[in-house]
């Protein structure tokens, strides 16, 4: 197999493997917008899948599957595949992309734990190494900066996904005549501006918590998907976010069909 081909594979069986994980966090908050002890994280997502029938199997191609995305997006953020540019503009998206290349990577890898050492063992030692480290990191007198400095990530994911979405700017990035993409672009618009709205949320809460901040797990998307459902009508507003996350996972399958995967990359002359 060519490099071209095999970034192609790469690029699309990351996108799909996200696709996977957000279909089934979306089913979960579904589910949970009618009853409160449901599971809505990406993590809670990876046990269920492990325990279905095949299950071992389906996360062994989730793990691989997160790993070329991660890839993919440390591609795209180090030899700006998709011509971003060095102007601030472009390195602020590469330095998004980058960031979500290693937290795709740690998912992947925290899969591959549920993989080897079974799922109790890995999610107890994976739970208390993660709280030591924490205390260790969160001990400095000013740690409370950290998590302010931390809560821009998500912050600036979420607007560029909102912005995004609203902009319907990734269709440039589509190669899909238009009856296909009379489908794909109302469905992805709203995932993106859902993603967006999530992943701003779990910023507030980071920025919420920081001058209070103690050692124990940051906030995710559970937390931000909990919070939405507090609110008031908080039912509605979870399953809309719901429908939101499993839109999103409809705009990754698109993109694993459909996106533009650029071939003129240094060392990786196309066929």
């Amino acid at each position: 197999m060519s490099p071209h081909q095999s970034l192609v594979l790469l690029a699309r069986g990351g996108y799909a493997a996200r696709g996977v994980i957000y279909l089934i966090i979306g089913i979960f908050a579904l589910l949970a917008a009618q009853d409160s002890s449901k599971s809505k994280d990406s993590h809670s997502s990876l046990e269920v899948l492990l325990s279905q029938p095949f299950g071992h199997a389906l996360v062994g191609l989730v793990v691989m599957g997160l790993l070329a995305f991660a890839g993919w997006r440390v591609l795209q953020a180090t030899r700006d595949v998709d011509h971003h540019g060095k102007e601030p503009k472009g390195l602020v998206i590469r330095a998004g992309l980058l960031a979500g290349g290693l937290i795709n990577g740690a998912l992947a890898f925290f899969a591959l734990g549920l993989l080897i050492s079974g799922l109790k063992s890995s999610g107890g030692s994976g739970g208390d190494q993660t709280q030591d480290l924490l205390a260790r990191l969160l001990s400095w007198d000013h740690s409370n900066v950290l998590i302010y400095l931390i809560a821009l990530i998500p912050l600036g994911v979420g607007i560029a996904h909102i912005i995004k979405g609203w902009k319907a700017s990734f269709e440039k990035y589509f190669e899909a005549d238009e009856d296909v993409m009379r489908y794909v672009r109302p469905v992805s618009r709203f995932g993106l501006i859902a993603r967006g709205v999530v992943f701003i949320e779990i910023a507030v809460l980071l920025i919420i918590s920081g001058s209070t901040y103690k050692a124990m797990d940051p906030p995710g998307m559970k937390d931000a998907l909990d919070a939405l459902q507090n609110l008031p009508a908080g039912g509605v507003v979870l399953m809309v976010m719901a429908l939101g996350l499993i839109a999103f996972s409809v705009y990754s399958f698109s993109e694993a069909a459909w996106r533009k995967i650029n071939m003129d990359v240094p060392g990786m002359s196309g066929t």
